[in-house]
């Protein structure tokens, strides 16, 4: 009787604590999900920091403007409340 009841105390302290360990990980936060502000100019991905893509202007009427450097370069991207998209690139 002794040996079916040391198993079966094992078998449940076995169980407890597999969902003990299950509750944990389904509590914890996803990473990912998680975003930078925007008024940040870079991202965390992986753990590193990532630049964020430029600095977008968006204007009331759904226009916007868009600065990003590369090193010496400045590329411009503007598209307008009616559609039209237009891109500069300049090095200086």
């Amino acid at each position: 009787m002794k040996r079916v009841s040391k198993t079966a105390l094992l078998i449940g302290l076995a169980v407890v604590a597999g969902a003990g360990f299950a509750g944990v990980a389904i509590a914890a936060p996803d990473r990912d999900a998680q975003s930078t502000p925007k008024n940040w100019n870079y991202e965390i991905k992986d753990g590193k920091r990532v630049p964020k893509g430029g600095n977008r202007i968006v204007n009331a009427d759904g226009s916007w403007r868009e600065e990003s450097r590369q090193g010496s370069c400045v590329t411009v991207k503007e598209k307008t409340a009616n559609g039209e998209y237009k891109e500069t690139r300049r090095c200086d």
